[in-house]
């Protein structure tokens, strides 16, 4: 279904369509897998202690930065230019135009990480985790030294993210989309060869061995690259790298919201008991997984073709494909919301506990998988009709609604949290829950937006498809409740792959039985 509208609307073959669509869903797969492996070895180490808060909070402001300056929004911007000069044979021009942006990145990246080394301790006092100064003075200045020990990332990350670009102009997505996964594999290093050293250090140092990692894999292939040339100039004058830098602009907004919204969360999570910024972090990052293997990966491949439907005026077309891609993540992402819920807590047992983080650790995680993975469809929605926004060039739009949905999470964050901790409940979990009602709100606002600019959005379509996976779902989850009765007392592994074996199969058939369309396509998507 989906990928039979995506061919009908994009000059790429079908063939080529779905096979950068199956490579770039299986790179991030395979980077979340390491992913895990790579904080289950941190929980082993070192479990959800104040140091890992300390290591976690630095880590943030550090990928922060990048993402402000760098991150998608620098893609976003500069692999159109990148893409039409090189459509127009241009190719001298294009690779002036990536020179200038590298040079002009790196210089920017340089001066605000030496600023940030210089102002470590003030941006840590004062901004990034207060609570520590309060609570534990020694805490607050292993933050400041693990913070500057990550600054050279920063750089690093923004020069491969723009690499990454343009071996994807290049239509080479398979290092690209292992680069995060050797990134995890600089972490893992850190864990294990440079803990008994260093102790947290070594992890630090280790985040910043993965951040090489990241560029290096991708320099063979941008090496290979054809009519690639490199000159040291900025291009200030130059329109195209003014443009690029208008074009990053919105999303660049809209990225500070997202960050800034992290950083709160540690803001929060610093006044509270030790180990909660560790568990909402790993807790968010859990939840985030089955997204980007659903949705990511699905709204990477739907933007050139909404792009184009959109150009040519094709609104008919373009409601049908959002609606087909729609049904299609929803579907995916209410059991696996459910199935996060029902089997989180031995997943995470069986990811982090042991060593150093135990059974008390493991709660806290959960507690906040379970409330973060009650907002999992929203965060699917929101992946990809945000790429329909691009694609008729409102970029203001879903900026502003998030900024919105942002201080909505800023401020029940702090509600919420006090809340849970009246009802003596973990206080952390606050900051899950309001994660989860700010993106609803995002999502509906968005969904509401995109229906008034398409003339509908096939509305009973998608609710039928809602129908069929929450009675899908339910029955998938009374088949998961007897099952975790009757393992009582089975290791943590039997658990969780017997329990998604049996919840995968309810789920299946129950689709087969509603007849559900899109069966089809996963069929496709499993064969190709």
């Amino acid at each position: 279904m989906i990928e039979s509208i995506a061919m009908e609307q994009t000059s790429e073959p079908k063939q080529t369509f779905m096979k950068s669509a199956t490579i770039l869903a299986g790179a991030m797969i395979l980077s979340q897998i390491i992913g895990l492996i790579s904080k289950g070895l941190m929980g082993a180490a070192f479990g959800a202690s104040a140091e890992v808060d300390a290591f976690l909070a630095s880590n943030r402001l550090t990928e922060t930065l990048f993402n402000l300056v760098a991150g998608g929004a620098l893609a976003s911007a500069f692999v159109p230019w990148f893409s039409s000069l090189l459509d127009q044979k241009d190719e001298q021009s294009a690779w002036k135009l990536a020179s200038d942006i590298a040079n002009l990145l790196t210089i920017i990246l340089l001066l605000i990480s030496v600023a940030c080394f210089i102002f470590a301790p003030q941006i840590v006092r004062y901004f990034l985790v207060p609570g520590f100064s309060l609570n534990d003075p020694h805490l607050q200045d292993l933050t400041v030294s693990l913070l500057r020990i990550q600054l050279p990332s920063v750089i690093i990350f923004g020069l491969s993210g723009l690499v990454m670009g343009i071996l994807n102009t290049h239509h080479h997505f398979l290092v690209p989309g292992l680069a995060p996964a050797m990134y995890q594999l600089g972490i893992i290093f850190g864990v294990v060869f440079l803990k008994k050293p260093l102790g947290i250090k070594g992890l630090a140092l280790g985040a910043v061995i993965g951040s090489f990692l990241h560029l290096l894999v991708q320099i063979p292939q941008l090496l290979s690259l054809e009519g690639k040339h490199y000159s040291f100039s900025l291009g200030l004058r130059d329109y195209r790298v003014r443009n690029v830098i208008k074009l990053m602009i919105p999303r660049q907004i809209g990225a500070s919201a997202v960050q800034l919204n992290f950083l709160v969360n540690n803001f929060i999570a610093s006044f509270l008991p030790a180990g909660s910024i560790s568990a909402v972090t790993w807790g968010l990052s859990l939840m985030l997984m089955p997204q980007a293997a659903i949705a990511q990966s699905v709204a990477t491949v739907s933007l050139p073709m909404f792009s184009v439907q959109a150009a040519r005026g094709e609104l008919d077309e373009m409601r049908n494909a959002l609606a087909s891609m729609l049904r299609f993540v929803i579907l995916l992402a209410l059991p696996a919301a459910c199935g996060l819920i029902l089997l989180g807590k031995p997943l995470v047992s069986l990811i982090f506990e042991r060593r150093a983080f135990n059974s008390e650790m493991t709660a806290m995680v959960y507690w906040a998988l379970a409330w973060y993975s009650s907002g999992l469809i929203f965060h699917c929605v929101v992946e990809v009709i945000s790429r329909a926004f691009y694609a008729v060039h409102d970029t203001k739009t879903p900026v502003l609604v998030l900024l919105i949905a942002m201080l909505l999470n800023m401020g029940l964050s702090i509600l919420l949290s006090r809340l849970f901790r009246s009802l003596g409940w973990m206080p952390h979990g606050g900051l899950a829950l309001a994660n989860t009602i700010a993106t609803g709100l995002e999502m509906t606002t968005l969904l509401t937006l995109m229906r008034r600019k398409l003339h509908g959005l096939e509305g009973k379509r998608i609710l039928q498809a809602l129908m069929q996976s929450a009675v899908s779902s339910a029955l998938m989850v009374i088949a998961l409740e007897v099952w975790i009765r009757f393992s009582v007392g089975s290791s943590d592994l039997i658990i969780v792959i017997a329990g998604v074996i049996l919840g995968v199969s309810v789920y299946a058939g129950m689709c087969f039985i509603f007849k559900v369309e899109e069966l089809s396509s996963i069929r496709k998507l499993i064969h190709i």
